[in-house]
């Protein structure tokens, strides 16, 4: 085979995607950052500009939102290659596979550990999301309907159908019908009476690229309901409901009211940190331990007990008040 050849055997064709109710009523754009991963969101716009990304042989617009059977034409795009997929441990599989607590044709719920982060990227080569795909390779369509830190650990739901994440990024979105329940151990005793915390949140990101959040009246509007669950000498077992769904909100706003959560790094101090370090407390104490979701006109209850280490700690290592 001579080089012309060889070169345009390698070249990639035009190729047509069939919509079916997997996407149907996502926007094009987005349907186009998912299929088309590694493609940077400025060329899938340019390329929409020029005609090259059509709908049933039509120009389309970004916004344009995709119906079921439309045909998508999308012009040859040499891709930079990609990495391969990271070689994921039968272990880790099957530690997944045991804290899925639910499943359905549309929904998965599963207990995630602490220090899995939900997705890859910033360094990451995989998350739990990559591990689902892995593990569900017959899914056309695995996405997370909402996050958790890396570090938390509880429930999270991962949409299999398009329709079913539609229907809860809407509940989320009005904050009606999804109900989400945390616990967390604080530095400190939580006063009884502290019910609520009504603070305005605002990201920023630091020049390493760290990602922080702080109370600014310049910031997103939030509230977190609280509730004292424990009392111990020093530290509090609390309720956490977060009614609106800020980046590290639960985690900012505890350490507002003047308790930061056990463990965490990025909003305690060094001494709060070193002292419970000492006592074998070494991971965020933050876990989704209940999940209250109206979902095709059923409403269903998750729950999630506290890891066992973290449990095992407060029952031997800490003393009650009450």
């Amino acid at each position: 085979m001579s080089d012309s050849e060889q070169n345009s055997s390698e070249r990639p064709a035009v190729r047509y995607n069939t919509i079916d109710e997997n996407n149907a009523g996502q926007r094009i754009d987005n349907y186009l950052v998912t299929f088309l991963r590694g493609v940077p969101k400025g060329k899938i716009y340019n390329l929409l500009r020029k005609g090259e990304i059509r709908v049933n042989k039509k120009r389309t617009k970004p916004d344009y939102r995709l119906m079921d059977g439309d045909i998508v034409r999308i012009a040859p795009i040499v891709l930079t290659p990609e990495s391969e997929k990271p070689t994921l441990s039968d272990r880790l599989k099957s530690e997944i596979e045991s804290r899925i607590i639910y499943e359905d044709k549309g929904l998965i719920v599963i207990n995630k550990p602490p220090g899995l982060a939900v997705h890859g990227g910033s360094g990451l080569s995989f998350g739990l999301v990559e591990v689902i795909r892995q593990m569900r390779p017959l899914e056309k369509f695995i996405e997370l309907v909402h996050r958790l830190d890396r570090d938390t650990s509880g429930l999270i739901m991962v949409a299999k159908k398009r329709s079913v994440l539609k229907e809860l990024h809407t509940a989320l979105r009005e904050k009606e019908g999804v109900k989400k329940t945390y616990f967390a151990l604080v530095y400190g005793a939580w006063p009884k009476r502290k019910l609520q915390v009504n603070a305005p949140l605002l990201k920023n990101e630091l020049k390493s690229g760290e990602r922080v959040v702080k109370v600014h009246t310049d910031g997103k509007e939030s509230l977190t309901r609280f509730k004292l669950a424990r009392q111990f000498e020093g530290y509090s077992l609390v309720e956490c409901e977060p009614v609106t769904g800020r980046t590290h909100q639960i985690r900012v706003h505890a350490q507002y009211a003047g308790y930061s959560i056990v463990g965490d790094e990025k909003y305690a101090t060094a001494d709060e940190l070193k002292a419970t370090k000492e006592l074998g407390f070494k991971r965020l104490c933050l876990h989704a331990t209940r999940l209250e979701i109206s979902l095709g006109g059923e409403k269903m209850l998750f729950e999630a007990s506290i890891e066992d280490e973290w449990q095992r700690l407060m029952n031997d290592v800490l003393v009650d008040v009450f």
